[in-house]
């Protein structure tokens, strides 16, 4: 069965009496060469043991099964399971596992799921719940990468260099976490039903190291959120609103000991500048 062929699909899915649900963001592909090269941009082989969050009907999952060494496809919606063991059940290197991944702990499922294997994420993100899911799956430090379809808006707003202007505090998160890069678009017309906007698949290679040190991660994210929590706000006002007990005056002195004017927006910033800020903060604690 040819996974994205639309007449096919609707064949199935209504003989197994599923219609999509708008709640859950549900859009089915049916264009078969972008599965294909998903697998191929992520750079799936034999070597890896793959996630899959949202498989759908499978058939990116059907991809990910012929080129790694194991995949664990984890879906939301019970509707699915007898529709998916018809479509992949036969891999032997498939685990189906019908679960929220939000409330999953993907490290130690990771651990079990890929002895030996290089552990990588993959997916077709709901729009609706693209930051919560991969905010889970960087902050668990369980992949080697991590790559998904998303809104192609959000994808280059991730994709932004931090102090462009373009980014966001998500942006700032993503690049502590990894270093991401756009792959390819997906036109609205490579989908069923068809959403209202282009995709796009974006790889995040996830960081060893963090770009940079910080004594306090938590104050350091605090800092960012701040920052951007009032977009048209210079910082020292965004940081004074943020850190009420610090007062502006102190915070502006700060600002000055890293070289910052207090007139400077949170947008402009460099990754390696809020942590000086966030280290400066911790040394005032101290």
């Amino acid at each position: 069965m040819d996974l994205t062929n639309a007449r096919e699909m609707r064949e199935l899915l209504e003989a197994n009496g599923f219609h999509f649900s708008k709640a859950k963001g549900q859009n089915f592909l049916t264009a078969a060469w972008v599965p294909q090269r998903i697998a191929e941009e992520a750079g799936v082989d034999r070597e890896a043991g793959v996630l899959e969050v949202g498989p759908g009907i499978g058939p990116l999952t059907e991809q990910l099964c012929l080129r790694a060494g194991r995949v664990l496809a984890v879906e939301l919606d019970q509707r699915l399971k007898p529709i998916l063991k018809k479509t992949v059940g036969h891999f032997d290197n498939l685990e189906l596992r019908f679960a929220d991944v939000m409330d999953l702990d993907l490290s130690a499922l990771v651990s079990e799921a890929f002895p030996g294997l290089r552990p990588m994420a993959c997916a077709n993100l709901p729009y609706y719940i693209t930051s919560p899911i991969l905010t889970k799956l960087l902050e668990s430090r369980a992949f080697d990468s991590v790559t998904v379809m998303i809104q192609k808006e959000v994808a280059q707003r991730i994709c932004a260099a931090p102090g462009t202007g373009e980014g966001s505090a998500f942006t700032v998160f993503c690049h502590w976490y990894a270093e991401p890069r756009i792959r390819f678009d997906v036109p609205p017309d490579c989908f069923l039903p068809r959403p209202k906007v282009t995709s796009t698949v974006i790889t995040l290679k996830t960081r060893r190291e963090p770009p940079c040190p910080v004594a306090d991660e938590a104050l350091f994210f605090r800092v960012v959120r701040a920052a951007f929590a009032q977009r048209r706000k210079t910082l020292s006002n965004a940081l004074a609103a943020g850190f009420p007990a610090l007062g502006k005056e102190r915070i502006i002195e700060v600002l000055s000991a890293c070289g910052l004017s207090p007139s400077v927006r949170g947008e402009a910033l460099t990754i390696e500048q809020f942590a000086a800020i966030a280290n400066r903060l911790t040394e005032a604690d101290a």
